[in-house]
């Protein structure tokens, strides 16, 4: 049973300050001395980072898209374990969806799978007596939801905020905060920024959360806030496991201390550039897991035989992946001497010739440019091929944002497929890389495959199967949180064919228009094996006209026209 305190943080759509009120609050009760753990509902890395900075522990997301609804208890009561104040940031509105259902991966749902009471942030600027009638339709929507109280923001005057409290009054709505217009400063590093300035502990990002919270505490009512998370109920799920999940899924001990691989794992003193919990997997297969920062260690470090890239590393840091030669050459020799790598994200243009005519890695024939688009969406990928990563045939639901536009698309022997659309990503020797990111707490198998690919003893990838709809619940009794050690990032990883993952539908796609031209492929680095070879070309095609993909706004939602080839408005 996990009695933790909690509470979402939400708000009828993206852009009422949701964000800075999480951060805030969580900054606001560390400086209490109050034990706290901060969550994100969805994949998004950079909000999950601030959250975790705040809170002083890892940020965790909790997607069930990624991971199944039947994970999300677990994965919450492991995260909070030892916190007194959880709180959960919602992605876009309470009611909202990026895949328009929003009944198994919206905010809502979530809220009502922890039985969490709802905060809800409204931007007051431009509302009066009607705020009463919007939270009470938000109240009202959903019984499995319970709207607990409501903060302010951006009230003009005291008059303005006299009359909004009395018009929720009037509903019995409490008010737990009230903002004036720049009293939440707009301080968070910008977004393209992703989750480094968290990685890197840099001041600004240190000041901007010091400062939210200090915002937060002397606008908001702590106390009561406080109070609402404590009415949240016990969970009767048991607290997910990494030793469980791993154990459940392949039936395999860890591998012999005396066998223990060194694995790279992405990230910075801060932040891992993945999910929390990939670090707590590969520990538990057997794996003594360091953190490598690619944007400043130079080498990878000793005795490294695996290698990890999530998908959180921000496309924006290409100059700095390109000018670390030292450990771009590093990186190349652990693959083409058969060391594991799984790259997501950046990591595939990272592992390419070059990205925007930037020398990288060299190991795969592939170059990227950058589009004016973003490309963001969930995909119900399948493994054609046996890989590091998985069996073929094992079906993965993952989710990719990026600009970079990868010309091939694919190798010869791709990463994924999907229905309906061309193949993605590399598969070469021991070297699996997409544009796609997994959460890994929904198939920890990939864990021990990792593990198991860097034993010299055993240098077959295993046959351990991802099971096709396979439900991971952790055994009652093992609810500690498993924290990573120092230096070490942790992640998440996704199942295949969860109960949540749907094939993407008519309605999820945004159409991306390629750059202009890719750019030529160069050379790779001097000293450097040749790379694998591109898959032979085919008919011309958008690079990623595929569905499924859509944009980070519902307004900006499009439907790629199968018939004329143009992007047009969502209806």
């Amino acid at each position: 049973m996990s009695s933790q305190p909690r509470l979402v943080v939400s708000a009828p759509s993206s852009g009422h300050g949701k964000t800075a009120i999480a951060v805030g609050l969580l900054a606001a009760c560390a400086a209490r001395g109050v034990p706290a753990a901060g969550f994100k509902v969805g994949p998004d890395h950079t909000d999950a980072a601030y959250l975790g900075l705040a809170a002083g522990r890892p940020g965790r997301n909790l997607d069930p898209r990624l991971v199944g609804s039947h994970r999300i208890a677990p994965l919450f009561a492991h995260g909070a374990a030892g916190s007194e104040m959880a709180v959960i940031e919602g992605a876009m509105g309470l009611f909202d969806s990026l895949t328009g259902q929003p009944e198994i991966d919206g905010t809502a749902a979530v809220a009502a799978a922890l039985r969490a009471p709802v905060l809800l942030v409204v931007d007051v600027a431009a509302m009066g007596h009607s705020l009463a009638a919007l939270v009470h339709g938000f109240r009202m929507f959903d019984e499995m939801v319970h709207l607990g109280g409501v903060v302010l923001n951006r009230v003009a005057s005291p008059r303005h905020e006299e009359m909004l409290r009395t018009a929720l009054d009037d509903i019995g709505m409490p008010v737990l905060g009230a903002l004036r217009r720049g009293d939440l400063p707009a301080v968070l590093p910008a977004r393209s920024q992703g989750p480094v300035p968290v990685a890197h502990r840099t001041v600004e990002a240190i000041r901007a959360v010091r400062r939210l919270g200090e915002a937060v505490a002397g606008a908001l009512d702590l106390d009561r806030i406080m109070a609402l998370a404590d009415t949240a109920p016990a969970l009767p799920a048991p607290a997910w496991s990494p030793t469980d999940a791993l154990a459940e899924a392949t039936g395999e001990p860890p591998v012999p201390p005396e066998q223990r691989p060194v694995i790279a794992l992405a990230g910075g003193p801060g932040a891992p550039y993945t999910y929390v919990e990939t670090a707590e997997l590969l520990t538990a297969a057997g794996a003594d897991v360091v953190v490598i920062d690619p944007l400043r260690d130079e080498t990878l470090p000793p005795g490294t035989r695996g290698l990890m890239i999530g998908a959180g590393l921000p496309e924006s840091y290409a100059e700095e992946l390109s000018a670390n030669r030292r450990l771009n050459a590093a990186v190349s020799r652990l693959a083409h001497d058969g060391g594991p790598i799984i790259a997501e994200g950046v990591g595939l243009p990272w592992l390419g010739h070059d990205f925007d005519g930037r020398p990288m890695c060299g190991i795969l024939d592939a170059t990227a440019t950058t589009a004016a688009q973003t490309v963001a969406g969930y995909r119900e990928a399948t493994a054609p091929s046996t890989s590091v990563l998985a069996p073929a045939g094992a079906r993965i639901t993952g989710y990719k944002q990026h600009r970079a536009i990868v010309g091939p698309r694919a190798g010869q022997v791709p990463a994924w497929t999907w229905s309906g659309g061309n193949p993605e990503g590399f598969v070469w020797r021991q070297v699996h890389a997409s544009q796609l990111g997994l959460h890994w707490a929904g198939a920890p198998e990939i864990a021990r495959r990792l593990v198991a690919a860097t034993i010299p003893a055993g240098g077959r990838v295993p046959a351990t199967p991802i099971a096709a709809h396979a439900t991971v619940s952790p055994s009652a009794g093992h609810s500690a949180a498993v924290s990573p050690g120092a230096g070490h990032a942790t992640a998440v990883s996704l199942g295949a064919g969860h109960a949540a993952a749907v094939s993407p539908g008519a309605g999820h796609a945004a159409a991306v228009p390629p750059g202009a031209g890719h750019a030529a492929a160069v050379s790779p680095v001097a000293g450097h094996a040749a790379a694998v070879p591109a898959q032979p070309p085919g008919p011309p095609a958008d690079p990623d006209e595929d569905p499924g993909e859509a944009t980070l706004s519902l307004s900006a939602l499009t439907i790629h026209n199968q018939d004329q080839g143009t992007a047009t408005p969502a209806q």
